[in-house]
C-alpha cells in the first residue's frame, strides 16, 4: 500500500489495483446507486425510501457539507487504471462503545463483488489505521451477509460473541481485530 497526498490536500491510499481517495460531489451518483442496490433486509433508514430519499441532490449536499477529513472516515474506492468509482471503504465512529476504536465500513457496487476489491481496499484501510495507532478496529455485519463475513475473516477480524438480535433485518454480529503489535 502506498500513501500519497491528493490534489485536494487529503490522503490517498493506493493498492495494486485501487485508489482510495476523498469524496467528490461527482461521486454522489455512485453512492446513490449503492443505496438503491442494498439488500431488502437492510434496515429502511439505510435504503432509498418510497418517496425517493435521499435524493441525488441530498447526497451531493451531504458530500459538499462533509468536514473534508478523509481519514478516518470513508474514502471512495476507484479502479486505479480507469478512475472508475466502485464503492467506498474506511473508518466510521464506533457507536457501540470502545472510544478510540473505530469501525471498518465498506460497500461496493454489485458489479464489483467477488473480485477481491473489498478485501484489497479494506486491507489498505486497516494498515493505515495501524500506522495511525488505533489499538483495535471493530466491524458489525448481518448474519446473512456471508460475503462480508468472509472478507472480515480474511482480514483477521474475529467474532466477539456479541450479537444484537434483530428478527426483521437479521442479527448483527460484532467482530474485532487488534492492531497493536
Amino acid at each position: 500500500m502506498d500513501l500519497t497526498q491528493s490534489p485536494e490536500g487529503g490522503l490517498d491510499l493506493e493498492t495494486d489495483r485501487l485508489l482510495l481517495r476523498a469524496w467528490r460531489v461527482a461521486d454522489a451518483e455512485v453512492l446513490r446507486t449503492l443505496w438503491l442496490e442494498r439488500d431488502p433486509r437492510v434496515p429502511p433508514h439505510r435504503r432509498i425510501s418510497a418517496d425517493g430519499h435521499p435524493s441525488l441532490e441530498e447526497i451531493r449536499d451531504q458530500i459538499r457539507n462533509d468536514d473534508g477529513q478523509p481519514f478516518p472516515g470513508t474514502l471512495v474506492v476507484g479502479l486505479k487504471n480507469s478512475n472508475h468509482v466502485i464503492g467506498y471503504c474506511g473508518l466510521i465512529p464506533n457507536r457501540y462503545g470502545q472510544p478510540g476504536e473505530p469501525e471498518l465500513a465498506y460497500e461496493l457496487l454489485r458489479s464489483n463483488w467477488g473480485l477481491g476489491y473489498a478485501t484489497e481496499a479494506a486491507l489498505a484501510v486497516v494498515e493505515q489505521a495501524r500506522l495511525i495507532g488505533y489499538p483495535r478496529l471493530w466491524a458489525t455485519v448481518r448474519r446473512w451477509n456471508v460475503a462480508s463475513r468472509h472478507v472480515l475473516a480474511k482480514l483477521g477480524f474475529v467474532e466477539t460473541g456479541r450479537v444484537e438480535p434483530d428478527e426483521v433485518h437479521g442479527d448483527s454480529i460484532f467482530t474485532s481485530k487488534p492492531l497493536a503489535t
